[in-house]
């Protein structure tokens, strides 16, 4: 679907909020039940443009970057169950009892630590396309000759130091391949979107801290097997794109949900939140609005 900014801009408000001490950058609009989209890397609240005027007829529609990514200032530490306690404090900020929760790719892993941890705060949590670390079973890090496309950059981001100099001028052409090589709709990320996505991993510290999440790894797999103990009370939706994690998004939130819906979106690739907004819109909104 095509993108006009200028409806778009009328029908959603940009804000910040402060929360433990950073700006939280963060886009709303819509009213009903408060509905928090969370991207990944390398996106920003930006992946959800599609996603949100369909949301927004029903719920209050609140698209964040997470800390360290987007227009978000950058925190301390990286580890996502530090990331939750932003979030936490994001939610608290914006005077919120109970969200509903959409996090995809390290959107789902702040959503899955967030949940795990403020589980009262959270009235249902939607994965969408991700490896959460430490619930991922093995074989989603596996570097095979079928799945190096999809697990070669944990490895490569979580260097220290050496991604950023490579990266470094070079953000364009690093983005452009993630989204070319990662997308079955090689559409889906079109040239006005790879700008606003180059803007922000552009300006400085802003690929660094992206990395940082992937160095924080080994800490948020110790803390998410800790959690993993605990069944998730919360109803979940594991979503995963057909040509990306797919069927692996039920194997690996399985065994840490009581209340398992699973919806893999045919056709689509891992940004599933731009490849398929409508199929995704209304896997979302059917579990949201479930008995």
């Amino acid at each position: 679907p095509d993108f006009d900014p200028v409806t778009f801009g009328q029908r959603f408000t940009r804000r910040t909020a402060l929360a433990r001490g950073i700006k939280i950058h963060y886009v709303e609009g819509g009213s009903g039940n408060p509905v928090l989209l969370v991207p990944g890397w390398p996106q920003s609240w930006y992946a959800w443009r599609h996603v949100m005027p369909l949301l927004a007829e029903t719920y209050r529609v609140i698209a964040i970057d997470p800390p360290g990514l987007g227009d978000s200032e950058r925190p301390a530490a990286y580890d996502t169950a530090t990331i939750a306690t932003y979030v936490d404090a994001f939610v608290d900020a914006l005077g919120l009892d109970r969200v509903d929760f959409v996090g995809h790719d390290i959107g789902a892993w702040i959503g899955y630590a967030f949940a795990a941890r403020y589980p009262e705060k959270v009235r249902r949590l939607a994965l969408v396309d991700a490896a959460i670390p430490g619930i991922a079973p093995a074989e989603a890090f596996a570097l095979t000759p079928e799945r190096i496309n999809k697990t070669w950059h944990f490895s490569f981001n979580a260097l220290p130091g050496l991604p950023e100099a490579l990266v470094a001028g070079r953000e364009r052409m690093y983005l452009a391949w993630l989204f070319q090589s990662r997308a079955a709709d090689k559409t889906a990320i079109d040239d006005a979107a790879l700008d606003e996505y180059t803007r922000v991993y552009a300006a400085p510290g802003a690929m660094r801290s992206g990395f940082e999440y992937y160095r924080a790894i080994f800490a948020s797999i110790e803390q998410n097997r800790a959690t993993a103990a605990q069944k998730l009370p919360m109803p979940v939706l594991a979503a995963g794109g057909a040509q990306w994690l797919g069927s692996v998004m039920e194997v690996m939130v399985a065994p840490v949900a009581r209340d398992l819906h699973v919806e893999i979106i045919p056709d689509c690739g891992h940004f599933v939140p731009e490849e398929a907004p409508q199929a995704l819109a209304r896997s979302v909104q059917k579990f949201l609005d479930s008995p």
